[in-house]
């Protein structure tokens, strides 16, 4: 009896794109990485034409010309925004949600017996396409392992239905046939390295996996695979987690879209990333025990001169103060900072996370607390969009951003970019 659903959206970047672009449904379009470097999404048209995940753009543009590719920049914002209103049209068709990724999330079942799944599946595609424009595929398993191969198993429409599998319903000798031609590559936890292993050993497709002897991949991978094994057979061995646990790290880096030389511009960029990271600390509600600040050059340039930098910094007492925090950052800074090199990349990341409530303070600190300003500034960024107000060390220009040229409107997002009926 199928315990979990894993709903997944097609193409999830691509899709945003089309919610509010209808022209591009059926074209050929790749979302590409920061600086429009390499494709992040392709659409089934650009998958068709035999284009690889991480592809460079630049090696794409005769095929591109060729047959009508479109290419945008990565719109994160849009797609955070989309992925939120997704995972709350999906919350309301099961009490227990654990939201895997930006466009995955598992559902619980239990207390679903007498449910037609196939029908209930064909339920939450049609209202999350009719209330947010994205297309899901919807897998049901008695296993979390089994549900993501369920949904592998919808979007190919190996089950034979439109966008649901549910396995519930195929019989024992129906599961060996279709699992006897699935690569065993596509179970859940099995990277590519684990595949060649598993293949050298004879054991290329998930029905092999499913029927070796338990005891074997014990001893020759990992309790982890035996796991996995129990779970393709049906075994329940990874419960819903319906509240994600808080990071232990939080990053944020950026490549630059041409190269930096200068102190000044650099601390504009750790002065941002700062913000970003420390806006992200606070709504885990965490506080930070130290700081890290890198800096690099390209590593792929060899005909320039090479620097590489990073530099900890503990904190004499945790913090979330966004000020606080870049004065510390762009102190780090200067300390690595060397003159004469094209800087490609910097970043921060923050570190020793503790929890705000628990966090041990200083009884003998003079630093200010900026606790309601905080407050404030995370108010009117997410009512008004990211960066409405920041601090003047993030700089205004930023002629060091990443390059998003081909970048869609925030169409839901942004009020200055709101999308126009006409």
């Amino acid at each position: 009896m199928s315990g979990f659903a894993l709903i997944d959206g097609n193409n999830f970047y691509v899709s945003c794109e089309r919610v509010f672009q209808p022209k591009l449904e059926g074209r050929p379009v790749v979302v590409l990485s920061n600086n429009d470097g390499c494709a992040v999404a392709r659409s089934a048209e650009v998958k068709a034409l035999g284009v690889k995940m991480g592809a460079p753009w630049f090696q794409m543009q005769a095929l591109a010309r060729q047959h009508g590719i479109v290419a945008l920049s990565s719109n994160y914002e849009l797609y955070a925004d989309l992925s939120n209103r997704m995972m709350a049209i999906l919350a309301t068709f099961s009490p227990d949600q654990e939201i895997y990724s930006i466009d995955e999330c598992f559902l619980g079942l239990t207390g679903f017996e007498k449910h037609d799944l196939a029908a209930y599946g064909q339920a939450i595609r049609q209202q999350v396409r009719q209330c947010v424009g994205i297309p899901v595929c919807v897998g049901f398993a008695a296993t979390k392992t089994l549900a993501k191969l369920a949904n592998h198993c919808a979007k190919k429409d190996l089950s034979g239905y439109d966008g649901v599998c549910d396995f519930g319903r195929l019989s024992e000798s129906e599961r060996a046939h279709l699992f006897a031609n699935i690569p065993v590559g596509e179970v859940w936890g099995v990277g590519r390295q684990l595949s060649r292993q598993l293949a050298e050993r004879g054991i290329a497709t998930v029905e092999a996996l499913r029927t070796t002897d338990a005891k074997t991949l014990r001893r020759e991978f990992s309790v982890v695979l035996e796991r996995t094994q129990s779970e393709l057979n049906g075994v329940s061995c990874l419960a819903m987690e319906a509240v994600l646990a808080n990071k232990q790290q939080i990053m944020s880096s950026r490549s630059f879209g041409h190269y930096v030389y200068d102190l000044e511009p650099l601390g504009e960029a750790i002065a941002s990333y700062i913000a970003i990271a420390a806006a992200k600390l606070r709504r885990q509600g965490s506080l930070a025990g130290m700081v890290q600040v890198f800096i690099r050059t390209n590593p792929h340039k060899m005909d320039g001169p090479q620097y590489q930098r990073g530099l900890n910094i503990p904190l004499p007492e945790p913090t979330d103060d966004t000020l606080r925090l870049t004065k510390i950052a762009r102190w780090g800074l200067k300390k690595i900072y060397r003159d004469g090199f094209a800087y490609q990349k910097a970043g921060v990341a923050l570190m020793n996370l503790c929890d705000a409530r628990t966090g041990q303070l200083d009884l003998f600190s003079k630093s200010k607390n900026n606790t309601r300003l905080m407050q404030a500034m995370d108010h009117i960024n997410q009512t008004w969009g990211r960066g409405t107000v920041h601090s003047a060390a993030e700089g205004v220009c930023k002629e060091w951003k990443m390059k998003r040229e081909k970048k869609s409107p925030g169409y839901t997002t942004r009020w200055d970019e709101l999308p126009l009926a006409r």
